[in-house]
């Protein structure tokens, strides 16, 4: 039997008391009230309700690791990433890697692989699939669905999909960005209960007053936290915090708790707060996540105070498994898989003869995941279209890593290289090579790099080469979290010393292939616009 003192926050009744937690066989058999000068506070564990874990480049086991050491309990985790390169097998090993831990993995079955069928993804899982994964107890929902034009349009398997979610009584998870209107009724109707895409304060209030569960997210890339917590106090019960995607520097530094801090600076009422970090995703997925409540599991945290939320001990089903930023949980060994199937390049490769002196831009945002369209004058050399490192138009390259084809062009805007090129497997979603360079020399090397170590991120110059190995479905490395982050941090510097202003250039990076967002990305078969979502010319 253990007892823990403190005060006592009662998130649901909204009162905080001195009291004792008692806690036997890894559940809560008592809260007591009881006298004492003790300052800390309990309250139960954080859940990060939206996050793709492939992203923080750790798997599961890793993951926990970090994640606790900052009172983080449990995640909603979309395998979205790994399953576009391995399918179900993915899924499976994310499920079996996650319980190696106590950490409270919570995984969805991946509703869009591939993601749409404009890019060549590792694997496929249609809606047979997704009637085996629903059928699992272990599956808690219906992942993401991002293709939004196949549910505005009827598209027969999406349909299915939302349809076996339903039939286990399972909540299907939304991806709709900037999607309002009758748009939106027609997608919340179709049996879609959430969103984390919101970028405007205006489209959360529509989707809010429309039923939808509305997911304020804040991560290494993607960040609409200051847009969308003016909603948290007139909707703290439909509200949640996310990250869907930290990479291994941030989550060192901290996860669901940052943005519990910041909205308690900004005045929300703390009982607000952290009904949308705690509560909102237990009773919405409905997880077996204890909420500080007599017969809950003892999942819980203790904090030094509840304005800048400094985790002290953190608690799953009872174990201690972190305190005072050391975590409790072991490393553990696991089986590496991978899915890599393209040969090296030359630098023949990836250039490109002019056919106009005007070509598209797509224009990368600090912070967001929608990119602008421009249209620019290109730069020609030698008959071929080149990056302009004056004025920051760069080219990007799209490389098909399952087949051995050719890459797709397309130059960006707001990257800021001045000498020679960055470049990652992970891109979302099929995880091509994606890669910003000053030069196709720089471009090449840097595809190759990646190709030879079968995945990672990386930068080169003419004298210069680092690279993150992620050989586990070239998007997740196999080393520890704290390992990961600090070489991670190194390359992340190194992008910035070679000219990028972006705060996460990596992140942005890999979302540069995301075409179910607006306006414009590049798949490795072209450019392509995410509002028509059709293909699109670069050469205007």
């Amino acid at each position: 039997m253990k007892r823990i003192q403190g005060q006592i926050v009662n998130i649901k009744n909204k009162y905080i008391y001195k009291g004792e937690v008692v806690i036997d066989n890894g559940k809560i058999i008592a809260i007591e009230k009881k006298d004492h000068d003790i300052k800390h506070y309990i309250l139960p564990g954080f859940i990060d309700a939206h996050i793709h874990i492939e992203s923080s480049m750790l798997v599961p086991s890793e993951f926990a690791r970090i994640a606790v050491n900052h009172g983080t309990v449990a995640t909603v985790s979309d395998p979205h990433e790994i399953a576009n390169v391995l399918g179900v097998k993915g899924v499976d090993f994310m499920i079996n890697n996650g319980n190696q831990t106590p950490f409270k993995f919570n995984f969805g079955a991946p509703s869009c692989v591939p993601a749409t069928s404009f890019e060549s993804a590792g694997a496929i899982i249609d809606s047979d699939d997704i009637k085996e994964l629903m059928s699992r107890s272990e599956i808690k929902y219906l992942a993401e669905m991002m293709n939004y034009p196949g549910v505005l349009f009827n598209d027969e398997d999406v349909l299915k999909k939302i349809a076996w979610a339903k039939h286990y009584k399972k909540p299907v998870d939304g991806h709709a960005p900037g999607v309002i209107g009758d748009n939106i009724t027609k997608y919340i109707n179709a049996g879609i209960s959430t969103d984390h895409e919101c970028f405007t304060y205006e489209e959360g209030l529509e989707k809010l007053q429309k039923g939808m569960k509305i997911l304020i997210r804040e991560g290494s890339a993607a960040k609409n936290f200051e847009a969308l917590i003016g909603l948290l106090p007139e909707y703290a019960t439909q509200m949640m915090f996310c990250s869907d995607d930290k990479h291994p520097d941030d989550l060192l530094i901290g996860h669901i708790n940052q943005l519990c801090a910041r909205a308690i600076k900004k005045g929300i009422d703390v009982f607000k707060v952290l009904q949308a970090a705690c509560v909102n995703p237990v009773e919405h997925y409905g997880l077996d996540v204890g909420l500080l409540e007599v017969g809950d599991a003892a999942d819980c945290i203790v904090v030094d105070n509840l304005k800048d939320f400094k985790v002290l001990q953190t608690y799953i089903d009872g174990k201690l498994v972190s305190e005072n930023g050391k975590s409790m949980i072991e490393s553990t060994s696991f089986e590496t898989l991978n899915n890599f199937n393209t040969k090296k390049k030359s630098i023949s490769n990836f250039k490109i003869a002019p056919k106009t002196k005007r070509i598209r831009v797509i224009e990368a945002i600090e912070g967001q995941l929608v990119t602008n369209e421009l249209i620019k004058d290109a730069t020609i050399e030698n008959d071929n279209l080149v990056s302009n490192a004056t004025s920051d138009i760069l080219k990007m390259t799209v490389v098909d890593r399952y087949n051995d084809d050719d890459p797709a062009i397309a130059f960006i805007k707001n990257f800021g290289l001045k000498e020679g090129a960055i470049a990652s497997s992970v891109g979302h979603d099929s995880h091509n090579i994606i890669v910003v360079g000053v030069s196709d020399e720089m471009i090449c090397k840097a595809v190759n790099l990646i190709i030879e170590n079968k995945g990672g991120i990386c930068a080169v110059t003419e004298n210069e080469v680092q690279i993150v190995p992620l050989p586990v479905a070239g998007i997740m490395s196999d080393q520890d979290g704290e390992t990961i982050g600090k070489h991670y941090a190194k390359l992340d510097a190194m992008a910035k010393e070679l000219g990028s202003t972006l705060n996460s250039p990596y992140m942005t990076l890999s979302f540069m292939a995301l075409l179910v967002i607006p306006a414009l990305k590049l798949s490795d078969k072209g450019l392509f616009n995410g509002d028509t979502f059709k293909f699109t010319s670069l050469q205007v």
